[in-house]
């Protein structure tokens, strides 16, 4: 089973929600940071890495003694990473990604693979949890790449096991966070009962509904704001999975970079029941999938 914990806006308690999931899933798992701009799930898990490698993407490469100019490769280019004008080819390596079209199209075979550097995938242990996450190159602009190659990473640590997946996914409703919970069982949609969680809430539930995906949400810091955003739930069907209190020891638990469930037990079973919910979200969809086969 692979979760996702998403948002639509920053700050609003997703990677404290991933970390703490983890520490009590109670069945084999990896954690894996995919919020790759940005990643600080290891400062809450705090795991033990065992190796890193760095991820690249690849690029054209031209030839221009073998070229003819014919224009193929930039007509193909929708991102202009490659032009041709008149006599001249240019590549721009920051806006390819890395599809390999123009190497494939090129009819005089003269544009070659090329890389330039994405990032780090870095991967270990948190206790008896995997750990795996990437982290972008500062100043690159493309993260889904990076994140793909987490995934196929990922993929390779699975194999031989049975093992589940909490991916703590980038905020906001943009390509990376749609290529972060594309693949999930279950998604968790983290937000907090004020205006902007809100909009932002509203923002996530509208990209994330046409995937198909099984939906829960978590409300931290509940008791601050309004009510708006449990209306909201309550009309799209979408079942609250936890209430997170606002709550000072959590907040300093938080400053300290110690998983939330050590506040204390009314917290932990708070966490407890949120992972009752997602597997039943889980099992309520295999059920629907055996009852359509």
């Amino acid at each position: 089973m692979i979760v996702s914990v998403a948002s639509g806006k920053g700050g609003t308690g997703k990677t404290t929600v991933s970390a703490s999931l983890t520490t009590i899933w109670g069945r084999p798992i990896v954690a894996v940071d995919l919020d790759v701009e940005e990643p600080n799930l290891h400062l809450f898990l705090h795991p033990a890495m065992e190796g890193n490698e760095t991820a690249y993407i690849k690029i054209p490469v031209v030839d221009e003694s073998k070229c003819t100019y014919c224009g193929a490769c930039s007509d193909l280019c929708q991102f202009k990473a490659i032009s041709v004008v008149n006599q001249l080819v240019m590549t721009f390596p920051e806006m390819c990604h890395g599809c390999g079209g123009c190497m494939a199209i090129c009819p005089e075979k003269a544009i070659s693979e090329g890389r330039r550097e994405l990032g780090e995938i870095s991967w270990g242990s948190a206790g008896s949890a995997g750990f795996l996450m990437g982290r972008l190159r500062v100043g690159e602009a493309m993260s889904p790449p990076l994140m793909r190659q987490v995934k196929a990473r990922l993929n390779a640590m699975a194999a031989g096991g049975s093992r589940d997946v909490i991916i703590d996914a980038p905020p906001g409703v943009s390509c990376p966070a749609v290529n972060a919970v594309i693949d999930s069982d279950v998604i968790i949609l983290v937000t907090e009962p004020t205006p902007f969680g809100l909009y932002d809430f509203q923002l996530a539930w509208e990209a994330f509904c046409p995937l198909g995906k099984p939906m829960g949400a978590v409300v931290n810091r509940a008791g601050v704001g309004n009510d708006q955003i449990y209306h909201f739930c309550q009309d799209k069907g979408l079942p609250i999975l936890a209430q997170i209190p606002f709550d000072r020891a959590i907040a300093e638990a938080y400053a300290r970079g110690r998983i939330i469930t050590e506040v204390s037990s009314d917290i932990e079973r708070i966490f407890i029941d949120l992972k009752e919910g997602i597997r039943h979200l889980a099992e309520r969809r295999s059920s629907k999938e055996a009852a359509h086969a």
